[in-house]
Formats: structure tokens, sequence, C-alpha cells
């Protein structure tokens, strides 16, 4: 069976300053689209077309794109994590929690809305063996500003070292995964962390110290919009990589 995937787009994108005051940041506009719908069309290609995504801030900017491009992405399900557990709690494992009636006892994909993957690498996610949990990984030059992947000889997680000084490795967290059941056990444990979120990293160490957690290597773009000038950065990859 086709896993579903979450998308989780219920952040308020505050390093897109004022871009992202009245639209979400996974809506902003790249090449006359919302973001969003560069990230949905890979997905649909890739055969997961089970899609829910999590909306919080600005949420009914989504209904309307929703409704936009509902023709090109049927199916969609909106869940509104304000709605669903509440907005006391913040982090990025919320947008777990507002789903897991709907996920229940089935393999399932999390991606940060606010990324770009390859059809590839989407499609290794929706087929990867299912007694494993994964966590897609990529390279890059400044690994300060993400959370770093330490893995063993057999590319299990060891653990994940959040925006540290020194990192041991470039290797870093993509924001894709693809879950077993067994996160949400472990989601109910996690607590607040010194940050002050409830953190989807956290439920996976929990399952990398049990040795239920691969690294899956991406082998093609990935993009973190987070930024002003990642729009242009977003520009040419969907210039050179997306055909309909």
């Amino acid at each position: 069976m086709i896993p579903p995937i979450i998308i989780a787009a219920a952040g308020r994108g505050t390093r897109m300053k004022e871009l992202a005051q009245a639209t979400p940041k996974h809506l902003i506009e790249v090449k006359a689209k919302p973001f969003l719908y560069y990230l949905l069309f890979h997905i649909y290609k890739a055969g997961l077309k089970r899609v829910i995504i999590v909306t919080g801030h600005l949420s009914a900017e989504f209904d309307k794109f929703i409704k936009l491009y509902n023709a090109e992405f049927p199916g969609l399900q909106v869940v509104n994590q304000y709605e669903a557990v509440g907005q006391e709690k913040y982090g990025s494992l919320m947008p777990l929690l507002a789903v897991r009636n709907i996920i229940q006892s089935e393999p399932f994909l999390v991606v940060n809305g606010d990324h770009l993957y390859s059809v590839r690498d989407l499609d290794v996610f929706r087929q990867v063996n299912q007694d494993y949990n994964y966590i897609a990984a990529t390279t890059v030059d400044d690994p300060t500003k993400f959370g770093t992947l330490v893995t063993d000889s057999d590319s299990l997680l060891v653990r994940i070292d959040e925006k540290v000084p020194e990192p041991v490795t470039n290797l870093i967290n993509a924001g894709l995964y693809r879950f077993t059941p067994e996160i949400l056990s472990a989601a109910d444990e996690v607590t607040i962390s010194p940050r002050g979120e409830y953190e989807i990293t956290d439920a996976i160490t929990a399952l990398a110290q049990q040795k239920k957690v691969k690294i899956v290597s991406l082998q093609d773009y990935w993009l973190d919009f987070g930024r002003p000038e990642d729009i242009a950065v977003a520009e040419s990859i969907i210039d050179n990589n997306y055909k309909t």
C-alpha cells in the first residue's frame, strides 16, 4: 500500500521577514506559482497521492491554495494543527501529533513543507524497507546551521546534534522522514527541549537508541526555503528540474 505523506506547514516563517507577514512562507510565489506547488508536483509524480497538509499560521490561505489547485492535486487533506492540538505547545513534533488519529497503525512519510526534493529521492522513501524508520540526509558546507547526523558503519543513526558550533560531520537532517507507527509511542515521551519546543528529532533519537533508524542520503538536489535569498535558488532548481 502507498504510504500517506504529511506535509508540515504550520510555521510562521519568520526568517522570510515581511514576505511571510500576510502569506505563509510555503505559499510565497516562485516563478508565478506558490512554493508549495513545486513540492506537491514532485510528491504526486513520485506516486505519493495520500497527502495531508498540516497548517496553522494563516491557515485560510492554504484553503484558497487547495481550491485553486485541486484539479492538479486531487484528494488533498488539510488538518489545522491549532485546532487539533492547540497553540500552547510548539515545535516540529506537533504536526505529527495533529494527525496521529488519521495515521494510526500504518507506515507514513513526513516532509517539511518548505523544502524541495527530486522525484527520485521521494520515490526512494516511498519504497524503502518497512522494518526501519528513515531520515533523509545531505551534506552542506556549513553544518552549524542544521541538525547533524552521526551514524555508524551500517548507516544506523547514532544521534542528532542540533546546531552545534563544532559538528563532527557535515551530514545534516534534510527534513524528509519515513516512520513506522512506533514513532507515535516515542512522541508521547518527548518533553520540552532547551529551545522551548517539542521536537521531532527527540522522538527520532529515542528510536535511534534502539537501533531502529537508518540514514538515506539524498541523490539529487535539496533546498531549505527559509530566507528571501532562497527564492533565486528555488527559481534555478525549478528551471532545471520541473517539467510538466
